[in-house]
């Protein structure tokens, strides 16, 4: 007996329909009007993007700025870059104690300063104790209770780690938890394709209805070769600081020393990188194709050579063909 569709039914797909074909407004491009701006970063782990965010904030705050740098990587090590090698508790670790403790977790308990940058780290679980996302999560419900919302900071940095694809990691812009995302990516393959997949985020929540934009790309450990500068440009996103593969930057890295002083060798990279930052509005990327991103580099580098050679069944069982009895019932015809 064939069922026909209720026209309520049809209507509401209709609706659904037309509602899904409407473009959604462009980005505003227009200045940040929020007193606090709160900016995502986002990059590949290992590509620098708490050497970037601790240098960063450091130099904000030396330019009079009163900056939150709040590290939302499981590693924590963003805190560890700023402090020195020192590692502070985290939130997620803090509030368990506090809780089996019966005690509620309070500002000092969470939040320490350097030279006026106030930070910060969320933390995460051990490996195989729980999920990483989730953490986050729950570190953000906390910082809520602690009145973040009221806190007057002029810039909050967040450090996130961008190969991470679960519901927490994308938090801030799948609420629009921020006004603006940075990503951090160098010259290879694998940090521009963590990149795009920001990219593509942000896109995809715009089409619901979000409002965060991209402001740009931070291009670290540059060698000259160019792929970064040329994702940047197809995406349609500028280039807010390019700092160099420099062996001088790389064993102060190491050493947990902060570069980002004024007066210093790397002060003014870092100078124009907190003015463009600052200035930078939140744009509308154009995510490549998977295709268009391996076109970004050479051959030799992709593999685009190599063709894809269908396995048979020989391959697998050393023979042509398994012939199996059939299971299928059947039926004879009336």
């Amino acid at each position: 007996m064939s069922q026909t569709t209720s026209p309520v039914i049809l209507m509401r797909d209709e609706r659904l329909k037309n509602e899904a074909a409407i473009e959604p407004d462009a980005v505003s491009t227009n200045p940040v009007t929020k007193t606090t701006q709160i900016i995502a970063i986002y990059g590949k782990g290992g590509i620098g993007k708490s050497f970037t965010l601790a240098n960063l904030s450091y130099m904000m705050a030396q330019q009079g700025k009163k900056v939150l740098l709040i590290g939302c990587d499981p590693k924590s090590d963003t805190t560890s870059l700023l402090f020195g090698g020192k590692a502070t508790p985290t939130i997620i670790e803090t509030s368990s104690k506090k809780k089996l403790a019966g005690e509620a977790v309070q500002i000092g308990d969470v939040c320490f300063k350097r030279d006026g940058v106030f930070a910060m780290e969320l933390g995460g679980p051990e490996v195989g104790r729980g999920c990483g996302g989730r953490g986050i999560i729950h570190g953000f419900e906390t910082l809520e209770k602690l009145g973040f919302h009221d806190w007057g900071f002029d810039y909050v940095l967040l450090d996130f780690l961008g190969d991470v694809v679960c519901g927490g990691f994308g938090l801030p812009i799948a609420r629009d938890m921020c006004q603006k995302v940075i990503v951090v990516g160098s010259n290879d393959l694998q940090s521009l394709y963590v990149a795009n997949n920001v990219c593509s985020a942000v896109e995809y929540f715009r089409k619901l209805g979000g409002n965060v934009g991209v402001a740009g790309m931070v291009i670290n450990k540059d060698d000259g070769t160019g792929e970064a500068q040329a994702f940047a440009a197809n995406v349609g996103i500028p280039v807010l600081a390019a700092i160099p593969a420099n062996e001088d930057i790389r064993r102060k890295s190491a050493a947990y020393e902060i570069v980002a002083r004024p007066g210093t060798t790397w002060g003014p990279l870092f100078e124009e990188l907190a003015s463009n930052v600052a200035e930078a509005p939140p744009v509308r990327p154009k995510p490549l194709t998977q295709d268009e991103l391996l076109g970004l580099f050479s051959s030799e580098t992709t593999g685009r050579d190599i063709v894809l050679e269908p396995a048979t069944i020989k391959d697998m069982v050393g023979k042509d063909e398994i012939v199996r009895p059939t299971l299928e019932v059947v039926y004879d015809q009336a």
